[in-house]
C-alpha cells in the first residue's frame, strides 16, 4: 500500500451538543483524515490520474496550479508520490501553515501579495493569470482547477461514502463553493440514490455572488472566488446560503470547544448553514456536511486566537 491508497474512507460523526432540540440530525465527514488533512486529496488524485491517462501529463513534466493552499498541498502530495515537479501560485491571504505545507512537500511557491490578507476577486484573477503564464513553459501541465471537470469525479467516492455511512438516510447535503466541484460531485451521487435530496451550497456573506450580490473581500479560505465558478451549475442546486466570515470563524471555535472537532473556517461556514437547514427540515431528517480540513492549518490566523 502506498500513501495515495490512504486517500478516502474517512469517518463520519454526528454533531451532539450544538444542534438545538427539534432540528434534524447533522452528520459531518472528517475529511482531515486524508493524508494532507483535507478533502482536496481526492480531487488531486483524480485530476493527476486523468491527465496521465490521456497524455496531458507525462514523466518529466511539471505541474502548475493556483491555489489558496489545501489544493496545493494535495497536488504536492500526489506529485511527490508520483515523481513530478510542481509549481504553486498562492498568496499571503491564506494561512502560513498551508504555504509551509506545500513547500515541505516539494512545491516551488510563487506568492501573490493580497490586500490586507483578504481574499478578493482581483487577487484570484491575478493568481490565475500568473499560473497561466507559467503554464506556457514547455512540458507543463496546468491543473486549472476552476475549469477542470476531472475534479468533479474525484468526489463521487465521497458521495458514496456519505450515503453508506448515513445508512441511506440523507435529506440534505451542505457544502461551500470554491471551485464547486465537490458540491457538484457529491450532490450528484446522493441525488442518484435519493432524487429528493436537497443540495445546499454555502458562500461568504461578504461576497454572495451566487445570490446576486456584489463580490467582496472575505476571510473564508477556499470559498468565494468573487464570481460564479465555471463548474457551478445552478440547475443542480436547490438552495444557496450566505454565511459571514465572523459567523464561520465563531462556529469553528464552537466546534472545537463543544464538539471536539478541530476544523477550519470553511468547515465552520458549512455547519452554520447546516444548522439553518436542519432547523427547517425538523427532527426526522438528516443533514450531511463536511469538515473540509484540519484546524492545524489555521493556527497562525486569528480564528483560534479569541
Amino acid at each position: 500500500m502506498n500513501v495515495l491508497e490512504a486517500i478516502g474512507n474517512t469517518s463520519m460523526v454526528q454533531l451532539r451538543r450544538i444542534v438545538p432540540p427539534g432540528s434534524a440530525r447533522i452528520l459531518v465527514k472528517l475529511e482531515w483524515e486524508n493524508p494532507t488533512g483535507s478533502m482536496k486529496d481526492r480531487m488531486a488524485l483524480a485530476v493527476i490520474g486523468a491527465a496521465e491517462a490521456d497524455g496531458r501529463l507525462k514523466p518529466g513534466h511539471t505541474v502548475v496550479e493556483y491555489t489558496g493552499g489545501s489544493t496545493g498541498s494535495s497536488l504536492a502530495l500526489v506529485c511527490a508520490a508520483k515523481g513530478y515537479k510542481i509549481k504553486i501560485v498562492t498568496s499571503d491571504a491564506f494561512s502560513k501553515e498551508k504555504r509551509d505545507h506545500m513547500a515541505a512537500l516539494g512545491a516551488e511557491l510563487t506568492i501573490v501579495p493580497s490586500e490586507g490578507g483578504l481574499t478578493t476577486r482581483t487577487l484570484i484573477l491575478e493568481m490565475i493569470e500568473t499560473a497561466r503564464q507559467m503554464s506556457l513553459e514547455p512540458n507543463t501541465f496546468w491543473v486549472d482547477q476552476l475549469n477542470n471537470h476531472d475534479s468533479i469525479a474525484g468526489y463521487h467516492g465521497l458521495g458514496e461514502e456519505i450515503w453508506t455511512q448515513s445508512g441511506g438516510r440523507v435529506d440534505a447535503f451542505v457544502q461551500g463553493a470554491g471551485a464547486a466541484a465537490s458540491s457538484r460531485g457529491i450532490g450528484s451521487v446522493l441525488k442518484r440514490h435519493n432524487p429528493n435530496v436537497r443540495r445546499v451550497v454555502v458562500e461568504p456573506g461578504e461576497s454572495s455572488v451566487l445570490l446576486g450580490g456584489a463580490a467582496g473581500a472575505h476571510k473564508i479560505e477556499g470559498t468565494g472566488i468573487g464570481r460564479t465558478p465555471p463548474l457551478y451549475d445552478p440547475s443542480l442546486v436547490d438552495e444557496v446560503v450566505a454565511v459571514s466570515s465572523s459567523d464561520a470563524e465563531a462556529m469553528a471555535r464552537r466546534l472545537a470547544r463543544e464538539e471536539a472537532l478541530f476544523a477550519g473556517t470553511s468547515s465552520g461556514a458549512n455547519v452554520v448553514a447546516a444548522l439553518r437547514v436542519a432547523e427547517k427540515l425538523g427532527p426526522d431528517a438528516t443533514v450531511a456536511t463536511l469538515m473540509i480540513d484540519h484546524g492545524l492549518k489555521y493556527l497562525s490566523t486569528d480564528v483560534y486566537r479569541r
